[in-house]
């Protein structure tokens, strides 16, 4: 019997849609729970602690924007997979910034969609334990991935900090947006660089004049103490 790799709650609306996750995933040894409003699924959430949330964001009841808000809000830091129709790029982005870490557009293939849970659970494993290390005003602890500006806490999704992270571990090296999609991601070969964009403007927005974060133009992103 093959051992369980966690429980993945689906949130969506779709039966066949859904009955399709789910087999996807549990062929993969998940177990899978799965709600058909925001409502139900934000309550499944806080009741059963999965490992990952698939999230349609048209729900009924408390679509997917309010339900990731709500468990963000909660300090709740689950890796969380948006699911988005074609026509709904500012809701994607909405939902990125407010503390999803992936999303796919339907249609999508399910092998895909198994491929990108298995990713953001690693992703929220971290990077092999290395030292502390400090960068202008901030600190970043890997062993209990924490990052502190001036000595005080900033709460950081677990992509925000592995981003971070990786850029701490290069200072003064310069990565295009392929680059971080494949090093920090992932996704190598990976099309949509505005994913990085969206994750280095709220990684700005929450350290503040205190962000070591650069950008190269034309070329990506680096780490450099912000006071040289």
């Amino acid at each position: 019997m093959t051992e369980s790799r966690g429980l993945v709650l689906v949130v969506e609306d779709e039966r066949h849609i859904a009955d399709v996750q789910r087999l996807y995933l549990a062929r993969e040894g998940f177990g899978v729970h799965v709600e058909a409003d925001g409502t139900a699924g934000l309550a499944a959430a806080r009741r059963m602690h999965p490992v990952a949330i698939v999230l349609d964001i048209g729900l009924p009841g408390l679509d997917g924007i309010a339900f990731c808000k709500a468990l963000r809000d909660a300090g709740d830091w689950t890796p969380v997979l948006l699911v988005t129709a074609r026509g709904e790029e500012a809701d994607r982005i909405l939902g990125l910034e407010l503390g999803a870490d992936d999303y796919l557009t339907k249609p999508f293939s399910p092998r895909e969609l198994v491929a990108r849970v298995k990713t953001v659970l690693r992703r929220a494993a971290g990077p092999p334990v290395r030292p502390a290390g400090t960068v202008g005003r901030l600190g970043l602890d890997p062993v209990s991935r924490t990052v502190r500006r001036d000595g005080e806490p900033v709460e950081l999704t677990t992509t925000e900090f592995n981003l971070l992270a990786h850029l701490f571990r290069h200072p003064g090296q310069v990565f295009t947006r392929e680059q971080l999609l494949a090093q920090v991601w992932g996704y190598p070969g990976y099309r949509d660089t505005r994913m990085v964009d969206v994750f280095v403007s709220q990684l700005r927005a929450k350290l503040g004049d205190a962000s070591p974060i650069r950008t190269v133009r034309g070329v990506g992103y680096s780490a450099t103490d912000p006071r040289t």
